[in-house]
């Protein structure tokens, strides 16, 4: 008798442990937002037949020194499939990609890679990043379509976040889209939205709750996590943040 309510008493323990890990969001990390990155194509709507990418653009992480799109894990393979229509942005050979970050992990090097070159490489040694952060990257030497891998390594855990740019080199004059400005100093008042209170529209220093409802381009979003928005976190390439309704 003893033993079986041990049993019991572990199993019921394993299902709300279970039941815990199921529930709890997944961890919030970054991407490369624009250029589009793979997974904001996905999370956008660009590319359809994506599976969980959509709702997780943020969490491509794998261990260090991969040259995959989805670092080489069990997760996202999705990003790896070349047969897919992912869209090419139109660039220069100067390109600035700038990263939305949820999660300011501590860094040691940011780098850039075209199938097994390495073009870039920035050094933070270890300082936590802002909640956005920008790269201007020569691609000088390379031409018409091609594939940028960017890799974030983080500086106290032997992961890294992976994030895979469709490029058309050359076929404009200026990087496409250009960087986004640095947000203004006095943000807008705090809003108190709810998600039965109307639309407004997305403005960058503004502070969200969750179920705040906006328009962007034309499209309602109703805002997933609360948080003041920022230049670069626009819906469309924030699935993390926000949800098209």
């Amino acid at each position: 008798m003893r033993r079986r309510f041990t049993l019991s008493v572990l199993t019921g323990t394993a299902v709300a442990g279970s039941l815990l890990v199921a529930v709890s969001p997944a961890s919030a990390h970054g991407y490369i937002s624009s250029p589009p990155s793979r997974q904001a194509n996905c999370a956008s709507g660009a590319v359809s037949g994506c599976g969980d990418i959509v709702y997780e653009p943020q969490s491509v992480e794998a261990p260090k020194g991969s040259t995959q799109c989805n670092g080489g894990g069990s997760r996202f393979a999705v990003l790896n499939d070349t047969s897919k229509n992912w869209p090419a942005a139109t660039v220069g050979t100067s390109v600035t990609f700038n990263w939305v970050l949820t999660a300011r992990h501590s860094t040691s090097t940011w780098e850039y890679f075209i199938g097994g070159t390495r073009v870039a490489s920035f050094n933070d040694g270890g300082a936590q990043p802002g909640a956005t952060k920008s790269h201007t990257v020569s691609l000088a030497g390379f031409s018409g379509r091609q594939t940028v891998l960017a890799r974030w390594n983080i500086a106290d855990t032997i992961n890294a976040f992976y994030s895979c740019v469709d490029v058309n080199i050359g076929g404009g004059g200026t990087p496409t889209p250009t960087p986004t400005p640095t947000p203004t100093v006095s943000p807008t008042p705090t809003p108190t939205p709810t998600a039965s209170s109307g639309t407004t529209t997305w403005t960058a220093g503004t502070a969200y709750q969750v179920g705040a409802r906006v328009t962007y381009n034309g499209v309602s979003y109703q805002c997933r996590q609360a948080h003041t928005a920022l230049a670069g976190w626009e819906p469309p390439y924030t699935a993390a943040l926000w949800a098209a309704v």
